[in-house]
């Protein structure tokens, strides 16, 4: 089994002065060596107090931690094991290895700290609680899995499973595209409770409940367009026939009970109905075709683990004696088919 040395505790931070040292610290006393703080630019000294308690650090390119998390992963880590967390105190170092061990000895390739199993009083406002329980309803609506809590910013996953991913968000919305990716890429996915801490009272939060919750919800719509086409195609077309309707109906109604005609109305509910009937039609083909693209991506990835067993099970004097044959083979045909020469053709 891997130990602590196959895994780097990837700590993104903005402006965390006030408790980056504590977090690094609780992850070393834990027995973790490979910390990274990959920082937006913090002007409060978050990075010079990140790299007096012992972790690496490193200024991200870009901004925002969807970037920065993307950024750390490709770029600044080889271990295979990725344990993510904030550098905020909400969340327990010594609860570590409650998401590592579905990893190493391999259960699951990502797991997702719940924060809903121990929510300590003052962690989480009663507006942010029921964004988190929307939302959550919103991801196992759109793409079929109950991940319970999403949008827990505590998680541990294997860099290879992270490489496999598109993952595109650059804010807050990087723990709903790795939970779509996850179910879109069929990664085993494991769920494991956690306790979630409220913030010191010095610290100050960089989440704007209301822009990033709706940026949360148009990330979980738009990219249900790849891995729930039926749904993202569906809902509008649904709703341009819904639409069509209650404007065919008005244009009935006052034509039968004023003998009014709405000639325009009518027109545009045709097209809202046709409009609608064909997002529908185009959205059960594009689920169709979805399906396949699955069925055909998970075989080819049974077979590529297989061949990868295979050629790691054969031993590697089967392939010297393998070599040795051959060329011996080569040896005795080239000595069997050599012509021989005539004295008379060497005298003409």
């Amino acid at each position: 089994m891997a130990d602590r040395d196959d895994v780097c505790i990837l700590l993104p931070t903005f402006n965390e002065a006030e408790t980056i040292k504590s977090v690094v610290s609780g992850f070393r006393e834990q027995g973790f060596d490979n910390i990274l703080v990959i920082d937006g630019g913090s002007t409060d000294g978050t990075q010079d107090r990140a790299e007096s308690a012992g972790a690496q650090v490193v200024e991200q390119s870009g901004s925002g931690k969807g970037q920065a998390v993307r950024e750390a992963v490709t770029r600044h880590i080889e271990q295979p094991y990725v344990l993510m967390a904030d550098g905020d105190e909400t969340y327990r170092p010594d609860e570590a290895d409650r998401l590592l061990e579905p990893l190493l000895s391999g259960q699951a390739d990502h797991v997702i700290g719940n924060r809903f199993a121990d929510m300590r009083p003052g962690a989480m406002t009663k507006l942010n609680q029921v964004g988190n329980r929307i939302i959550n309803s919103a991801f196992e609506t759109i793409h079929g899995r109950d991940l319970t809590d999403i949008l827990s910013g505590y998680r541990a996953f294997t860099r290879q499973s992270f490489q496999r991913s598109s993952l595109t968000a650059s804010g807050f919305g990087i723990e709903t595209e790795m939970a779509v990716e996850c179910v879109k890429h069929n990664i085993s996915t494991a769920v494991v409770p956690i306790t979630y801490q409220p913030r010191p009272d010095e610290s100050d939060t960089n989440l704007r409940p209301f822009r990033d919750g709706a940026t949360i919800i148009l990330t979980l719509y738009q990219m249900a367009k790849t891995n729930n086409p039926l749904f993202y195609f569906g809902s509008v077309g649904l709703g341009s026939t819904v639409v069509g309707f209650l404007l065919g109906a008005y244009v009935a109604y006052d034509w039968v009970v004023n003998s009014i005609s709405h000639e325009v109305i009518a027109v545009v509910g045709s097209f809202a109905i046709l409009l609608g009937i064909q997002l529908l039609m185009f959205g059960v083909l594009s689920d169709m075709l979805v399906a396949v693209n699955r069925e055909q991506t998970r075989r080819l990835e049974d077979i590529a683990v297989q061949l990868t067993h295979e050629s790691h099970s054969q031993p590697a004097d089967v392939f010297d004696d393998q070599q040795v044959s051959g060329a011996e083979g080569i040896e005795d045909s080239d000595t069997e088919t050599e012509p021989a020469v005539s004295p008379h053709q060497s005298d003409e």
